[in-house]
């Protein structure tokens, strides 16, 4: 029975609630055409909320010790000086990581520790 109606449903023609005809509807091109011109080409972005972040330090040229940290990177050159903190802030955080290990702190309270380092060390200027 459903293989007769099958067969009459191709026979006469295509059975569909679609009012129209097939060709009328919106072909391949047409849609594709269509939709490009729906979608807008340029997106303009407003200004951002917050500005990006800054490598500068907001202590520049504060604390204790910063005049002396300012002359001696005029004396020896930025790179020089750069290459001689890096040194200096891996040993610092050696020292803090054996601290640690003497004391059985784990890895969160040590780097805590080191985050504290590095803000008393902002605070003092040696990091201008």
């Amino acid at each position: 029975m459903a293989t007769s109606i099958c067969a009459r449903g191709l026979q006469g023609g295509l059975v569909s609630s679609f009012q129209g005809s097939w060709e009328s509807s919106i072909s391949g091109d047409d849609y594709h055409h269509a939709l490009m011109q729906s979608v807008p080409r340029f997106v303009t972005v407003g200004k951002p909320i917050c500005s990006p972040p800054s490598m500068k330090n907001v202590n520049e040229g504060k604390g204790l010790f910063a005049p002396a940290v300012v002359v001696t990177r005029n004396i020896i050159g930025k790179k020089r000086f750069n290459q001689l903190r890096g040194k200096a802030i891996a040993l610092h955080s050696q020292v803090i990581t054996e601290f640690c290990k003497s004391i059985g702190a784990d890895a969160k309270q040590r780097q805590g520790l080191i985050r504290l380092a590095k803000k008393n060390g902002e605070r003092l200027g040696f990091l201008a």
